[in-house]
């Protein structure tokens, strides 16, 4: 699940937020400053970090690179007033990955996490598939369609594969999966099973998710 630190002083703020997360499907935490933010992402590991931008001790601005410098992949929302709209958009030069402004509606805070979060993944994706020997590899078509069979069946037998994907070239089936053995995208287990690695369940996901879009 999602995990989404909320970082504000306004404790009736961070409540209701907390709550819509929930309801909406994902893990929230929350914090009072950037202090307390810090212990938190020292304690868990999140995705999303909504952050205030001005709070008593150490505000968001302060707390911003200090996170983005030790965590570097998590993703973080900035809140601010329409009076500090443009520390905002400095604090996404500084590293930031969007902001929203308060007061804002329910609706438009889930749009920008959501957002955030689909952004994300593509970035994990285009650092996992944008290698020359990753391209090479998934270009071929047979071998797209052995990875997108694992994902749907979990574990094949060879023949049962062939037979699967239609090929009666039985040595054609064998060089692929070798291939992608070498590419560390699929693997046997102890009774010859061909499956999915943990790296080959990263590429298909990747590989659904720009279909789907």
């Amino acid at each position: 699940m999602i995990k989404v630190l909320v970082v504000d002083d306004d404790q009736d703020l961070r409540d209701n937020l907390v709550e819509v997360l929930s309801d909406n499907g994902f893990s929230p935490s929350s914090a009072e400053n950037g202090e307390d933010a810090l212990e938190k992402l020292q304690a868990d590991k999140f995705d999303l970090v909504l952050l205030d931008s001005v709070m008593p001790g150490m505000d968001g601005m302060e707390t911003l690179p200090l996170i983005k410098r030790a965590y570097p992949k998590t993703r973080i929302i900035m809140l601010t007033a329409f009076s500090t709209v443009n520390s905002a958009v400095e604090a996404m030069r500084s590293g930031a990955d969007d902001y929203i402004t308060k007061p804002f509606k329910i609706d438009e805070l889930l749009v920008a996490v959501r957002r955030c979060l689909e952004e994300a993944k593509f970035g994990v994706c285009e650092e996992l598939l944008n290698s020359d020997d990753m391209f090479k590899c998934l270009a071929n078509a047979t071998r797209r369609k052995v990875l997108m069979l694992l994902y749907r069946e979990s574990k094949l037998r060879f023949m049962d594969m062939t037979r699967q994907l239609k090929i009666d070239d039985h040595t054609k089936v064998n060089f692929h999966l070798k291939i992608l053995k070498e590419a560390h995208l699929i693997e046997q287990d102890g009774r010859k099973n061909y499956q999915l690695s943990p790296q080959g369940k990263k590429i298909v996901t990747c590989m659904s998710s720009i279909a789907a879009d």
